[in-house]
């Protein structure tokens, strides 16, 4: 389940997209409610992605919690990542208008 690449150009799209759909959804509900709804949306992809991949759902059973550690701690490695980010471009990113 590991890819080691560097994402290309169509990785970011994919991903700019998705942001810009939660930003967009931000004007009708509040950011943690959009930030839970694209987290559960992403964890039900995933759980299709493995679902596609293993065939069957005993398969599925047998693959499940190496899947949850597979993607935990692709989650927590992202969040930490994009954590470190934002306290390093606070102000550029929550203060575009002053830079």
């Amino acid at each position: 389940m590991s890819d080691t690449t560097t994402p290309g150009p169509e990785f970011w799209e994919r991903v700019n997209t998705v942001i810009n759909l939660a930003n967009t959804q931000c004007d009708k509900a509040l950011p943690n409610e959009v930030g839970a709804s694209a987290m559960f949306a992403a964890a039900r992809f995933n759980a299709y992605i493995l679902a596609r991949t293993t065939a069957n759902a005993e398969n599925m059973a047998i693959e499940k919690e190496r899947a949850l550690e597979y993607f935990v701690d692709q989650f927590r490695n992202m969040m930490a990542s994009n954590l470190d980010d934002f306290a390093e471009n606070f102000d550029r990113y929550m203060h575009p208008e002053k830079q």
